[in-house]
């Protein structure tokens, strides 16, 4: 890299000290490391030119292994949310069936409405996941050709059960099993081909710990052919060019080169600490998260048993029993200290809190916010 790009600690802290920087806890986007951000702010190259050429090739082993798949992992220039409205416009010919738990699946109805597509929801309370069971009851109606279903519903911190849900692919293998995993990927396994559904995806902004603006995802074979039958699924986010791109380590259109610098520095980051070492880290910081939670009489919001690995969504009087405490004056508390959690989401914005720890957080960063909490309690 060079000198004159070469950010020295020294500066990097005058930097966010000048900027005034607080610490992101919220569900994202998250903390986003020295070493990524040197990288996101390597020179331009040329997308078509053979130096992106070798990045995206140099990177694609490492994305397939992350996601135990055979098929080529793609890179958009968006958010998450417009492959998961790419999802509905090249896999929905006939019915969509929206798995909703929580504001961002609910969205996803109200997204496939938009869409003009014949929609119609599987909702289950807050805090309770998506079962099995439940899907099964509606696809067995055969007016489905597709479902959506978000693994890890980021505003309730609730981690739906998705082997058990993939494993209905089996029985219905002409439905479309597309699969949001935003707040999950990277953050606990997700083995897309033993899986057998038909897309996974992500943004970078949560468990990547990379600046948002770019989504991750993984078709299977039967998704493409689906998509090339599909006349109006129009071109940015055509799953059948995103293959044919990829095929020659290329994107449909200009990408984001800062975010495949940092992705790859990211991959680097990954597979030296290994993927279950980041696995278990994950779970570690996560239980930390609970345990401060009881220790100061809180409750947890999702149903026990589906609890976030990635995120903690704090009952503050949302469920019966448990502490409820002024969480506006509690985040005001912490912040002051150089620390942002959040407030809670959607209608149990207030009657919950959200606390992060994925991405780069490890049991020393996260000991860091707990006594910032402990204090920001005292002053309650």
């Amino acid at each position: 890299m060079p000198k004159f790009l070469a950010f020295s600690p020294a500066l990097v802290k005058e930097f966010t000290h000048f900027m005034g920087h607080v610490k992101l806890h919220i569900p994202g986007p998250v903390e986003v490391s020295e070493k990524t951000f040197r990288a996101f702010c390597t020179p331009m190259i040329g997308h078509r030119g053979q130096g992106f050429k070798d990045l995206y090739a140099k990177i694609q082993p490492q994305l397939q292994q992350l996601l135990s798949t055979k098929q080529l992992v793609y890179i958009s220039t968006s958010s998450a949310w417009g492959m998961m409205e790419g999802a509905l416009r090249n896999l929905v010919a006939r019915k969509v069936l929206n798995c909703m738990c929580g504001a961002f699946s609910d969205k996803w109805f109200d997204v496939s409405k938009r869409c003009g597509k014949d929609a119609e929801a599987l909702q289950v309370p807050w805090g309770s996941p998506i079962r099995a069971a439940d899907v099964d009851k509606k696809l067995a109606t055969g007016q489905f050709d597709a479902l959506t279903v978000i693994h890890n519903e980021t505003s309730t911190g609730v981690m739906s059960p998705i082997v058990e849900i993939a494993a209905l692919k089996k029985k219905y293998p002409d439905v479309m099993f597309i699969v949001d995993s935003v707040s999950s990927m990277s953050g606990v396994p997700l083995k897309f081909d033993e899986l057998g559904i038909d897309v996974l995806l992500a943004g970078t902004q949560k468990a990547f710990a990379l600046p948002p603006g770019t989504a991750i995802f993984v078709c299977s074979p039967a998704a493409l052919a689906k998509a090339a039958t599909m006349k109006d699924r129009g071109y940015y986010f055509d799953l059948v060019e995103f293959q044919k791109n990829a095929e020659q380590n290329m994107t449909p259109s200009t990408p984001s080169i800062g975010h495949v610098f940092a992705l790859e520095s990211k991959l680097q980051d990954i597979f030296a600490e290994g993927l279950e070492a980041r696995y278990a880290r994950h779970r570690r910081t996560n239980q930390m998260t609970r345990d401060w939670a009881a220790k100061h009489g809180f409750t947890l919001f999702p149903e026990k048993g589906f609890e976030s690995i990635t995120l903690t969504c704090v009952s503050n009087g949302a469920r019966p029993g448990g502490r409820v405490v002024d969480v506006p004056k509690l985040q005001k508390l912490v912040k002051d200290q150089g620390f942002l959690i959040d407030g809670g989401y959607g209608k149990i914005k207030g009657t919950t809190f959200r606390i992060s720890n994925m991405g780069d957080e490890t049991e020393a960063t996260m000991g860091q916010l707990f006594a910032a909490m402990d204090t920001a309690m005292k002053g309650l």
